[in-house]
């Protein structure tokens, strides 16, 4: 029988946005502080364009925040991260932070992005676009053959990058074996780093993710699982992150992604859903390296890893100057941590960016980063449920308009959760089931409400 293409051919998500109330154009005057400040010449900073950097990011990407060279050194190797010097596009008390401070973050739906930045800067003058200099923030992080950082620096500096490098050609590169030299370490030290976060206690839950992607003239649902050199570019990002918590609990000051480490009890409820699904967890076994062993491909897999995300709840950002918070660690890092290399996109960033360039010159923080610190928290947690309930609302937007001519229809589905949430197999929809579902079985579940206007979903088991 042949496979029925799912497909929409027109979803509004304007609905989507007014209900939301996201942010639509930018006022007048961040706009003209932004055209203002892309057009002006690159600042005096350190000399870095020598520096082969390549950016690596989904193929649509603009907003390029980071950009990376990996290398060899003293048997051990050498991490340069160029991060997006936002701050010095962005004027303290002028009209386009404030606007800033109103987004929080960019929000991204199917048909277009809410950024944070005008795009004129996130799209264009800020961006690590190739064969054209640029303002970054670079780290430089030694680490010895076993991946242990020995050595921490950042300076502003000027970079070239010389290519703009997307995840599918990356690991076509990697598999083929002809990766170029700046990324060639990345499996390598991705995988090492990895290791590393695994013993340390860290939970990296490799679970697919739901997306709506243009088809044609319509939309889809895709369930798409990370790529190899999607994990090993994470984790150069969360080396950064660790560094410059670090950085910031020496200092005394800054701003932590925390989160507490997961409740006995919560472990306890774990193990005893690995024993119902035949997951083998060795006595002693740390949570993360027993997740690092499952199948998320499959229904068992994928029902354990649903149980594990309930680990990694409590999430926040943590502001401190003088005494350091009760909580400093992240449970899912394994490490204190901080957000430092998405500034284009997240506006905690660049105010954490600006303690961690004062902290290792040994300079006064600046005073309109560190007045920002205690605000932040509230503004980010805020825009972080505004950007969930946005991609939420768009993916359950689509699967009622994708299943509202196919009520009575039976799909087969797996169980991932003791609350009767089902994963369809095609298409790629999660919804609740009503029944007797034993967690990660395999069944078949009868569409009985697929309503577009409330974006609900529901089934039966047939």
């Amino acid at each position: 029988m042949p496979i029925r293409r799912v497909w929409a051919p027109d979803i509004d998500f304007a609905g989507l946005r007014r209900e939301l109330r996201l942010p639509g154009e930018f006022p007048a005057g961040a706009l003209a502080e932004a055209e203002a400040a892309a057009g002006r010449a690159v600042t005096e900073a350190a000399d870095l364009t020598g520096v082969p950097f390549v950016t690596i990011d989904p193929a649509s990407s603009r907003d390029l925040d980071q950009a990376m060279h990996l290398s060899r050194r003293d048997g051990g190797y050498r991490v340069r991260y160029a991060i997006a010097d936002v701050a010095s596009y962005v004027r303290p008390g002028g009209p386009l932070e404030a606007e800033t401070w109103v987004r929080g973050q960019t929000i991204y739906l199917p048909d277009g992005r809410i950024p944070l930045h005008p795009p004129v800067l996130s799209e264009g003058a800020v961006s690590l676009f190739p064969d054209v200099d640029r303002l970054a923030v670079v780290w430089t992080i030694d680490l010895d053959a076993e991946g242990a950082t020995t050595a921490v620096s950042l300076e502003r500096a000027r970079v070239r990058s010389r290519a703009k490098l997307d995840y599918v050609t990356v690991q076509r590169e990697v598999d083929a074996g002809t990766a170029g030299e700046p990324y060639q370490l990345l499996p390598e030290l991705g995988a090492l780093l990895a290791k590393r976060a695994t013993e340390r206690g860290a939970v990296n839950l490799p679970l697919p993710e739901q997306e709506v992607e243009r088809d044609g003239g319509g939309w889809r649902l895709v369930l798409r699982a990370p790529l190899p050199v999607e994990e090993h570019n994470a984790q150069i990002s969360l080396l950064t992150g660790m560094a410059a918590a670090g950085l910031m609990l020496r200092g005394g000051v800054g701003l932590l992604r925390t989160m507490p480490p997961p409740k006995p009890e919560a472990v306890a409820k774990l193990q005893a859903a690995a024993k119902s699904l035949g997951v083998l967890w060795p006595a002693g076994a740390p949570v993360g390296e027993v997740v690092a062993t499952v199948d998320p491909a499959s229904p068992r897999g994928a029902a354990f890893l649903d149980q594990a995300a309930e680990l990694l709840r409590g999430a926040a950002y943590t502001a401190f100057d003088g005494p350091l918070p009760e909580i400093t660690g992240h449970g899912g890092v394994g490490s204190p941590y901080a957000h430092v290399t998405a500034p284009l996109r997240r506006l905690a960033d660049r105010y954490a960016t600006e303690v961690c360039l004062a902290l290792a010159a040994g300079t006064p923080v600046p005073a309109w980063a560190r007045e920002a610190l205690p605000r932040l928290p509230k503004t980010m947690a805020e825009t972080d449920r505004l950007a969930g309930a946005a991609d939420r609302g768009a993916i359950d937007l689509t699967e009622a308009v994708l299943l509202h001519d196919r009520v009575g229809e039976v799909f087969p589905a797996a169980v991932l959760d003791d609350d009767g949430t089902i994963a369809v197999d095609d298409p790629a929809v999660r919804a609740r089931c009503k029944g007797a579902l034993p967690l990660g079985a395999r069944i078949r579940a009868r569409l009985t409400v697929a309503d577009p206007a409330t974006r609900k979903v529901q089934f039966e088991l047939a």
